[in-house]
């Protein structure tokens, strides 16, 4: 295990937020992705999960009716968390789900919406609360979290392009320019109105951040989870598999325990190897 975090490569941050989306000739990235394929593994890491002890909460911490709110990934919706909502639940923590039922709308739509469920966790504990966001979902955690860092007590990402949001497989990217389509339609706006929220992501986070990811990850590149300002955890799985993922459940149940304090462990590494703009 190796220590530092390789800062994502200035020529991909931010390299579409000037425009909202990128050009028609970007269809994704074709080269050095782990075959889609591979996200088959997402059942195979559930069956994993629940015949672990971890499942049943050996080395889970009480809860303690810490508040958590989960976010649904990127045409997904709350029930994508629901095993992860029933185990928190089962050890004691306040859980919420934003009320997502496919989550394509506009960023600033969904965003409005998360802000509201987590103003209102926030106020009827009186306590911080941790963000838990899968893929886009960790995005709009991001930046919900920079508003009201009051209200966050740390912001925990799995497989989000914090880095990048665009680096992402082909069949994907086809999927955002369908939720834009659909978007144009509905609400009459070009790809504009992303602008004033990528520049909200890839600002400096206001809250603690962990990005938690993987390089075997066929939906999004592992290289666009990295950001220098966070603390980046790597473990091995599929994409889609992230929220049933036994290293994931394990550092989640450090980083709730101990928000203040490290995570690494056998179940997560820091990065290795060549930087985003070696690639």
């Amino acid at each position: 295990m190796t220590t530092g975090t390789p800062p994502p490569s200035p020529s991909r941050r931010g390299r579409f937020g000037g425009r909202g989306l990128p050009p028609l000739r970007y269809t994704g990235r074709w080269h050095n992705q782990p075959p889609v394929w591979l996200e088959g593994r997402a059942a195979l890491e559930y069956l994993r999960l629940v015949r672990h002890p971890v499942f049943a909460g050996a080395g889970v911490q009480p809860g303690g009716g810490r508040p958590v709110l989960l976010i649904p990934g990127f045409m997904a919706g709350d029930s994508s968390l629901s095993v992860m909502r029933s185990w928190l639940l089962r050890f004691g923590y306040r859980v919420e789900l934003p009320g997502l039922v496919f989550n394509v709308r506009y960023s600033e739509l969904v965003a409005r919406k998360i802000t509201v469920r987590l103003l209102k966790l926030n106020g009827w504990l009186g306590r911080r609360v941790t963000i838990v966001g899968h893929s886009r979902g960790g995005l709009l955690a991001k930046v919900v979290a920079d508003r009201h860092p009051s209200a966050v007590e740390r912001v925990i990402t799995l497989g989000s392009p914090l880095g990048d949001p665009y680096d992402i497989h082909p069949i994907t990217m086809a999927g955002v320019r369908l939720a834009h389509a659909l978007n144009m339609l509905r609400y009459a706006h070009g790809a504009s109105v992303e602008q004033s929220f990528l520049r909200e992501l890839e600002a400096p986070p206001r809250v603690p951040l962990t990005s938690i990811y993987s390089r075997s990850d066929g939906i999004v590149h592992w290289q666009a989870c990295l950001r220098p300002e966070a603390e980046c955890l790597e473990v091995d799985g599929s994409h889609v598999g992230l929220g049933v993922n036994l290293q994931v459940y394990r550092l989640l149940a450090r980083l709730l325990a101990y928000p203040n304090g490290a995570a690494t462990e056998e179940g997560g590494s820091r990065p290795s190897g060549p930087t985003a703009a070696e690639n």
